[in-house]
């Protein structure tokens, strides 16, 4: 393996030698939203608990964690997974490495050939890797049903197994209705900010400062929210290198499994 060179101590200034890949999460806009009356009164019913007035901003946030929790798959649910491409190899590897969610939750996931399909995946769909979060795989304006819902983009014949098992598990939990560990409101680690947008500005991920915004640095808000403490070693938490942080606390944890929490997480989601 090839040794990783020693970073400059300008981490602004210079490039970084390893850039993480980070997915979208892939929620609708409320006006493709039909149940956008289920988000609003979430939405009152939190900042009600939050006791205050929230800033725009805030709100937005609540409303966002309340989309994830209205678009949970009811308990025993059989979600239907179909493959719309990709080598036998390669669907082989997201067919049997999904299937550890079912140790915890009680959903059973079933892939099948033809036919509907509430998660239909692809390798090919872009370069990226992302899924839709949850039931907002059954709005069809956003996602029609010829189209994938969820994208392999990183998962290759010939790619890293420990990667493509941290890939799968990660986007199969937006699919049963997981967000960013990163971006929890418990997460309290301080990013250096101008290390963060160069960062993501080049390869893999090309994001502009929005999408940098969107999906590394804003924390979805705690009003009225009961977060969970912060998991380092969460499927949901990307592995970001210390020169991204301005605590000197190092880096994140290179996560490929399910972690105790996740596996608590996901069965109080989906109980018995």
């Amino acid at each position: 393996m090839k040794q990783k060179a020693k970073p400059k101590k300008d981490a602004a200034a210079q490039p970084l030698q390893r850039r993480p890949h980070i997915c979208f999460e892939r929620i609708i806009p409320d006006d493709q939203d039909p149940e956008r009356h289920v988000r609003r009164a979430l939405r009152a019913e939190m900042v009600a608990a939050a006791g205050r007035t929230l800033s725009a901003d805030e709100v937005g946030h609540v409303a966002l964690m309340a989309v994830v929790a209205s678009k949970r798959w009811g308990a025993g649910f059989k979600l239907r997974c179909r493959f719309l491409d990709g080598s036998a190899k390669m669907q082989k590897k997201g067919r049997t490495l999904c299937k550890q969610w079912e140790k915890y939750a009680n959903v059973a996931i079933k892939f099948v050939s033809k036919g509907p399909a509430e998660v239909r995946i692809s390798f090919y769909a872009d370069d990226g890797s992302w899924s839709a979060v949850g039931r907002d795989a059954l709005n069809t304006t956003y996602f029609p049903p010829h189209l994938p819902t969820m994208n392999f983009g990183w998962v290759r014949d010939d790619s890293d197994p420990e990667e493509d098992r941290a890939v799968i598990l990660h986007e199969f939990g937006h699919a049963l209705g997981c967000v960013h560990e990163h971006q929890s409101p418990t997460f309290d680690r301080k990013w250096n900010k101008a290390a963060v947008f160069q960062y993501f500005q080049g390869p893999p991920n090309f994001w502009g400062k929005p999408d940098i915004e969107h999906n590394v640095l804003k924390k979805y808000s705690p009003s009225g929210i009961k977060a969970t403490e912060f998991d380092p070693k969460s499927i949901m938490l990307y592995s970001f290198d210390a020169e991204l942080f301005a605590d000197g606390k190092g880096g994140t944890n290179e996560n490929s499994q399910l972690s105790t929490t996740d596996r608590v997480m996901i069965r109080k989601m989906y109980p018995a």
